[in-house]
């Protein structure tokens, strides 16, 4: 769980988003408040499994993914699938990189901490600083092993983020497995305990990522069931699908959002620069 009361205390917070009256979220905080008057900005997310630096093709996508953010300027990006100096990425630090060419803060979280000669994770992207972050596992049992006994832990990275003209933000990025129905329901149930931590804080929260799950799978009804919001139900437009990139028959990668949260617009980029396709949600 984040520990976040004594920055909180420190903050000035000028609006509350849609549905959570100034004074309230004030006193949730217990931190001294100064609220400007008139509707907070809109915050755009973009959730994007970059598939370890390479494209649908296999050829690398990191400028491509730099382009995109630069491009459609989202306050939030959430990444999976993130190589940190490994042989495949070239030795490259691929969201240090991706911080020096799009300028946004970052948040790394290791899925594996040693793996093919550096790091494998998820990241989230922040257009304004990152107050804060964590991890939490997503344990599950039994262990699932692949080839050669190998074992991918899941996680959710959690971070605090500034928003322009809004109270903080906490944000969960995770990537659920792809292969294992009943370990992925397991690390939803994981998610779901996440996400009422960010909820008992009071401010507003946003969870996405790649969940390897149909809107009609158990995962995504555990989800709902426990009062978190998708956002392309709600503001979406067609399908919604997002995988595979080149010819996407199903939507596995979502947004969604906490009680007093709107969105007014969400859609499925158009591109194959990973082998999913990104989603992009804009919250009033």
């Amino acid at each position: 769980m984040l520990r976040t009361d004594s920055l909180l205390n420190f903050v000035t917070l000028r609006v509350v988003a849609r549905g959570l009256p100034a004074a309230l979220v004030c006193s949730l905080l217990s931190a001294g408040c100064s609220i400007a008057d008139g509707p907070a900005p809109p915050v755009r997310v973009l959730v994007l499994n970059m598939h370890a630096g390479k494209d649908a093709s296999g050829a690398d996508n990191l400028q491509r993914i730099a382009d995109l953010i630069r491009s459609n300027t989202p306050d939030l990006v959430l990444l999976q699938e993130v190589d940190r100096g490994t042989k495949r990425s070239g030795g490259v630090d691929q969201v240090g990189r991706l911080r020096e060419t799009t300028s946004y803060d970052f948040a790394f979280g290791a899925s594996l901490a040693s793996y093919d000669g550096g790091q494998y994770g998820i990241a989230v992207l922040s257009k304004r600083a990152i107050a804060a972050r964590s991890t939490a596992p997503l344990p599950v049992s039994p262990v699932e092993t692949r080839a050669a006994g190998s074992h991918e832990p899941r996680i959710a990275l959690v971070v605090l983020a500034n928003m322009e003209g809004r109270v903080l933000w906490r944000v969960v990025n995770t990537h659920l497995d792809p292969s294992d129905d009943a370990a992925r329901q397991q690390e939803a149930a994981g998610v779901l305990t996440v996400t009422r931590e960010q909820a008992a804080a009071g401010t507003p929260f946003v969870a996405g990522g790649d969940f390897n799950s149909t809107p009609d799978s158990p995962v995504h009804q555990s989800l709902q069931a426990a009062g978190l919001r998708d956002a392309w139900a709600e503001c979406g437009k067609g399908d919604g699908f997002t995988y595979p990139a080149d010819a996407p028959s199903k939507r596995i990668d979502y947004l969604f959002l906490s009680g007093g949260l709107e969105c007014s617009d969400a859609e499925v980029l158009d591109t194959t620069l990973s082998d999913h396709r990104p989603l992009l949600v804009t919250i009033q």
